[in-house]
């Protein structure tokens, strides 16, 4: 069994995807972007800080337990997309989107007998070109407001996706084959049922 550093029900769900046996621990950190910080160094470092903040979390019995965190982002014209702040700020961020292409980049951390190891995946997603109603509809619904890009791939928005290169899982918000391959490591089957 591991810890799983995040409340997220996608991240959740991509795991027992992959017959992971985990706990979940609610951390909370400070995400704010550093100075000069690239998108790539600012997903691996808040991923690596939120799997220390997992560890922090747990009782020294259980610290030889794996602790797995991720964070995903957009990256468009080389600048980050968080999650919206509210409906205007969705509407906004949708536009910017809206027929071209961007980044998600999501890096996956293992925190195990005092190592940290982070992975990062980055996919290429683009958008068809979308009209204003159809920002209006989505961006009403309660599916964008937590999102990084204002989107989820796995809902309403996969109809905006005319073409992705890399990893689904990966812009869902957990790169499955980093996730595996970082568990097999530290002995942690997968694909168990």
């Amino acid at each position: 069994m591991i810890f799983l550093a995040s409340n997220s029900p996608r991240r959740a769900e991509l795991l027992r995807q992959i017959g992971v046996a985990f706990k979940t621990l609610p951390v909370d950190i400070d995400e704010s972007l550093l100075a000069n910080e690239s998108a790539e160094s600012y997903v691996c470092r808040i991923a690596g800080n939120k799997a220390n903040a997992g560890e922090d979390l747990i009782s020294a019995s259980t610290k030889i337990a794996p602790v797995l965190a991720a964070d995903t982002i957009i990256s468009i014209d080389g600048n980050i997309v968080g999650k919206p702040a509210d409906i205007p700020d969705c509407r906004r961020i949708l536009a910017k989107l809206s027929g071209r292409q961007h980044q998600v980049l999501s890096a996956v951390a293992l925190k195990y007998r005092g190592e940290l190891q982070v992975r990062l995946s980055v996919s290429q997603v683009s958008f068809r070109p979308l009209d204003e109603g159809e920002i209006e509809a989505y961006c009403s619904g309660d599916e964008p407001l937590d999102k990084a890009g204002a989107y989820a791939i796995q809902g309403k928005a996969a109809v905006f996706i005319d073409n992705m290169e890399g990893s689904y899982s990966s812009v869902m918000g957990l790169p499955l084959f980093e996730t595996a391959e970082l568990l097999k490591r530290a002995g942690i089957a997968v694909l168990r049922s």
